[in-house]
């Protein structure tokens, strides 16, 4: 083929040649000379490269691989060609044109920064992210953290598939009035951070869960399936018991990342995304050993010192292993609160040493409570 113009730099200077670029016989390389050049430029055509970055769909700019210090092995020289038919047939001839060339042991370095990103991917949020929420769950005010509360609690209606706020939310006069007594009975005389705020929601899932700031939520699944009022008092004990210990609040840190950690921290709790995303995770809120044993032993206190018969824990325990296998949607207490019979035994081991004890609600409150949903 016939030569055609091109534009080279030289990667020394800042100068643009103007060149004359031809297929050398027999095909083996580009051709470049010009006025301005000191001497032929031979570039091989087994080392030209493009630059991708410099792509263009009238124009080609070409350099040529090499052993250089630079990680892309490409030397500092430019060529931009033009010509449509040569850059058709560079295309065709070059198979490694397109070739993103790399020193060697680059492959293990790149895998040795992703093992270091993993590393600290992990040690953030295994290490450093648990950290932080617990020393700021410790440290963010009361008001704020039951504001932040009420955002989440208020969200998680969507999470469970409510078209829009308060449509499950159970509410009538008799049986607010028998959760109120319930509740004020078990709190009398207790030195409480937080004033328990209690709500039923209209789902068959059998559960309860502790929000942070003295937010709690009980299923109506969770009363349909109790044994009597003193399982339903061993219950919200147990989660004022996670309140207390701000549980709630470290899970509901941790859950939303730092981003998340930043926003509570300075009390801004709009983020709706954020709120129906911590809803979610509430409900399936899963504590550790150690707290579990912890709210089991304040709720013990609890009814101990507000008379309530231990033993309706021990009941509500075996009344859940009956209902296993019902499924997730149904009974999700087991998957949060983790069942087991020394936890049954330790309940009737308190009742046992119980001297007085008195129903949890009469009979007409537990019917306004059970009722509490219509």
């Amino acid at each position: 083929m016939s030569w055609v113009s091109g534009f080279f730099y030289d990667g020394e200077t800042a100068g643009r040649h103007s060149v004359t670029v031809e297929m050398e016989e027999g095909a083996g390389a580009l051709l470049l000379t010009g006025p301005t050049l000191d001497d032929v430029q031979r570039w091989p055509l087994h080392r030209l490269r493009a630059l991708s970055d410099h792509a263009r769909e009238t124009s080609l700019t070409l350099t040529l691989h090499a052993r250089t210090k630079d990680e892309s092995l490409r030397v500092a020289a430019r060529l931009i060609i033009t010509d449509k038919d040569l850059i058709a047939r560079l295309k065709k001839l070059c198979p490694d044109l397109s070739r993103q060339d790399m020193q060697v042991g680059s492959w293990q370095k790149i895998v040795k920064c992703s093992a270091l990103a993993a590393g600290a991917l992990a040690l953030m949020v295994l290490v450093i992210l648990p950290r932080m929420a617990n020393t700021l769950a410790e440290l963010i005010p009361v008001d704020r953290e039951i504001a932040f509360g009420k955002s989440v609690t208020a969200q998680m209606e969507t999470a469970l598939g409510a078209s829009k706020l308060g449509d499950l939310h159970c509410s009538n006069a008799e049986g607010n009035a028998a959760l109120e007594r319930l509740v004020a009975r078990l709190t009398k005389g207790q030195a409480l951070q937080y004033r328990p705020e209690v709500q039923v929601l209209n789902h068959k899932m059998v559960n309860a869960f502790a929000a942070p700031g003295g937010q709690i939520v009980m299923m109506r699944g969770l009363i349909d399936n109790a044994t009597g009022p003193e399982a339903v008092a061993a219950v919200l004990a147990h989660e004022i018991g996670h309140v207390e210990r701000r549980d709630a609040t470290r899970h509901a840190l941790r859950a939303a990342g730092s981003a998340g950690l930043l926003s509570m921290a300075m009390g801004d709790f709009t983020g709706g995304a954020i709120a129906v995303f911590l809803g979610e995770r509430l409900l399936q809120a899963s504590y550790t050993r150690e707290a579990e044993t912890e709210a089991d032993a304040f709720a013990l206190e609890m009814l101990n010192a507000s008379g309530v018969d231990s033993t309706g824990m021990a009941d509500f325990f075996n009344q859940m292993q009956k209902l296993e296998g019902q499924g997730p949607e149904v009974l999700n207490y087991f998957s949060t609160h983790p069942a087991s019979a020394s936890r049954a035994a330790q309940a009737r081991g308190n009742a046992a040493t119980q001297v007085e004890t008195t129903p949890a609600l009469n009979k007409k409150d537990w019917a306004a409570l059970k009722a509490i949903c219509g």
